[in-house]
């Protein structure tokens, strides 16, 4: 199920709050007495409403999976199928070992940009 992005409002006006700057897209509720987008009015982005919440069993997962992080390769043995994989802040050295070993092992791993690459280096 792929999250609605809500956007705030005149998010396209102004670059601090825009589109472009994904770390700074906050969701603000307009609250402004002429507001459009607070009247619901047609043509203007939607908001948030009930039942748009994240399931209780979802939240906190990635991809379905339940997060662990790794820092080194013996914490590879205390995981399992049913998580996914964020490698801690380790060098290149200790990050290569860490992917060789999990796909060895077929576990699934999220803060990967591209596979290939990473096995290329070896």
């Amino acid at each position: 199920m792929k999250k609605k992005k809500f956007i705030r409002t005149d998010s396209n006006r102004f670059s601090k709050i825009g589109r472009k700057r994904k770390k700074l897209q906050k969701w603000r509720r307009p609250k402004g007495r002429d507001n459009k987008m607070r009247e619901k009015r047609f043509g203007y982005p939607r908001l948030p409403t009930v039942g748009q919440k994240t399931p209780k069993k979802e939240i906190g997962k990635i991809r379905g999976m339940k997060p662990y992080l790794v820092y080194n390769v013996k914490d590879l043995d205390k995981t399992n199928k049913k998580t996914i994989l964020i490698i801690g802040r380790v060098g290149a050295k200790k990050r290569l070992e860490i992917i060789k070993k999990a796909l060895e092992m077929k576990l699934k791993i999220s803060n990967i940009k591209n596979l290939r690459k990473e096995n290329e280096t070896k």
